[in-house]
């Protein structure tokens, strides 16, 4: 992609997005709720995220705060969603460190040796499920679990490797090759992983998203029904919920832009978008097709010579649904550059 052309897949697709009269934390009992991007960016909430968040509850929604980041307990975000005002407690909190440790009984069972690569979060998990952690490949581990922490070093990944070219199972809490920090983009446990498979010519089982054991965790753990996958991202929390097969919410508060989503492929597009969170508290409306054009609202939008043509006024994601449904329709490259300007 770029700043000229939105290349498609070059397949075109059914309409796009989905329906819903109720307003969404109505429609579904459980928010699956990604954490920075959409609930808090950094040290700050996200603004309208508590309050959202807490109408969302008034029509029944639970909620279950999941997260790639396996190196703090679930007691610790709790702890840091309620100093920003977000309304949680440590049984709402999912981590991969649950997932990928739940991962890692299957294989062992209770009392199993686990080598842990990691933090104090990937650490309780191990422990609240009956296994033993241990810190060196010479402690007779019997599978490796890896997972992001500031503190690792050489040593510990050596260890992994040392423990993964023996032929132990692997598992890796996720795969994010970065991760924000207050001073900028850090490496991320995914590079790490990779360090250790460069040098041990192994591949880990992954946990986190978008794989699917995460999802299945924090259905587990949250009782879910019919649940909600709230995302930011379209390579993890909305790839994730196509391939669990779960409806999902896009917010723009985080990384993914318009010109993000307009691009992505069929396996990265939401079932709904909106703003921020309070998208959970409306109806959704999907776009409708008159002929060449798309509607939705007071929009309208078509692929005319590979220019998307965007008119009408009003709800900016009521335009962007249109011209999402017309650019994943027409599948091949589009000029979308005059259309997008009309969304700033």
């Amino acid at each position: 992609m770029t700043a000229e052309t939105i290349e498609g897949d070059g397949k075109t697709a059914p309409l796009p997005f989905l329906t819903s009269q109720k307003p969404l934390a109505e429609a579904y009992d459980t928010a699956l709720l990604d954490l920075d991007g959409v609930v808090y960016r950094g040290a700050e909430a996200v603004p309208h995220a508590a309050e959202a968040l807490r109408d969302a509850q008034n029509f029944g929604m639970r909620r279950a705060y999941v997260t790639n980041n396996a190196s703090r307990t679930p007691e610790t975000v709790a702890e840091h969603l309620n100093e920003l005002g977000v309304p949680a407690t440590p049984a709402e909190v999912v981590t991969s460190a649950q997932a990928a440790a739940r991962m890692a009984h299957a294989c062992v069972g209770d009392g199993g040796r686990v080598l842990v690569i990691g933090g104090d979060g990937l650490m309780a998990a191990v422990r609240e499920l009956n296994m033993k952690p241990v810190a060196s490949a010479d402690d007779l581990p019997d599978i490796v679990v890896q997972g992001y922490s500031p503190d690792l070093g050489w040593k510990d990944l050596a260890e992994a490797t040392y423990a993964v070219r023996r032929g132990l199972p692997w598992i890796a809490t996720n795969t994010d090759t970065t991760v924000p920090t207050s001073r900028g983009i850090a490496p991320g446990n995914g590079t790490l992983v990779a360090a250790v498979q460069a040098a041990s010519g192994k591949i880990p089982q992954v946990a986190g998203k978008p794989e699917l054991p995460l999802h299945r965790e924090s259905i587990l753990r949250s009782g879910a029904t019919r649940p909600l996958i709230v995302g930011d991202r379209l390579d993890t929390d909305i790839e994730g919920a196509v391939r669990g097969d779960t409806d999902s919410l896009l917010v723009f508060t985080g990384v993914t832009t318009a010109r993000d989503l307009l691009a992505a492929p069929a396996d990265r597009r939401p079932s709904y978008i909106a703003e921020d969170l309070r998208g959970l508290l409306t109806s959704h409306v999907a776009p409708t097709r008159d002929g060449v054009n798309f509607v939705s609202a007071r929009w309208t939008a078509a692929v005319v010579s590979e220019q998307v043509v965007l008119h009408g006024h009003g709800d900016k994601m009521d335009a962007l649904r249109v011209m999402c449904a017309a650019v994943w329709d027409y599948g091949g490259k589009v000029d979308a550059e005059d259309a997008l300007a009309q969304l700033a």
